[in-house]
């Protein structure tokens, strides 16, 4: 049986945070043998705490379930970059645009994910979200805070408090925009 304390499998090690694309930041708390069906398979044992849940992985198929280390410091970087862009919304209905968020959202991409808040969030000043939008904007920026928090080793709600900031800022810098193009166009 592996050392949990020692014991590299795989390029992961025990007590390591990693990002598992349909349920996010999990820490993994073990790495154990199982029989099972009669054959030895030796698993990653992830505790998703926020989640409560605990979820099995078999260390030789990390690479195909997409199993990977936390962002480094230039992913998270573009990941606020892309914050700062401009909403990309297609003019499609409604439910293949959730189908599209959704997918974004469990692809376990940080820029992807960083690109679904974008296009879903709303300051103050904007019309109100629908139920379901809203529910895919807060799952995207759980999802996005948790691998911050987790890769910056700060708490979850100074992670949330950074991608706020980035979204008014770059919707600040845009409402400039508008009116530095309104007084060229008056002028």
């Amino acid at each position: 049986m592996p050392d949990n304390n020692k014991d590299l499998c795989f390029g992961f090690k025990a007590n390591e945070y990693v990002v598992y694309p349909t349920h996010g930041v999990g820490r993994i708390v073990a790495i154990e043998e199982q029989e099972i069906a009669g054959c030895k398979l030796e698993l990653f044992v992830i505790n998703f705490e926020k989640d409560k849940m605990t979820l099995r992985v078999p260390t030789s198929k990390t690479q195909s379930a997409g199993m990977r280390k936390l962002s480094d410091a230039a992913v998270l970087a573009r990941a606020m970059e892309t914050l700062r862009g401009r909403a990309r919304v297609k003019r499609t209905m409604w439910s293949r645009r959730a189908q599209e968020y959704e997918a974004k959202i469990n692809s376990g991409d940080l820029i992807t994910i960083a690109e679904v808040v974008r296009d879903l969030y709303r300051s103050d000043a904007q019309p109100e979200q629908s139920y379901s939008e809203r529910q895919l904007y807060e799952s995207a920026l759980d999802r996005m805070a948790r691998e911050i928090a987790a890769a910056q080793d700060v708490d979850e709600s100074i992670a949330i408090q950074k991608v706020a900031e980035a979204l008014t800022k770059a919707g600040r810098l845009r409402k400039q925009e508008v009116e530095d193009e309104e007084k060229k166009e008056a002028a």
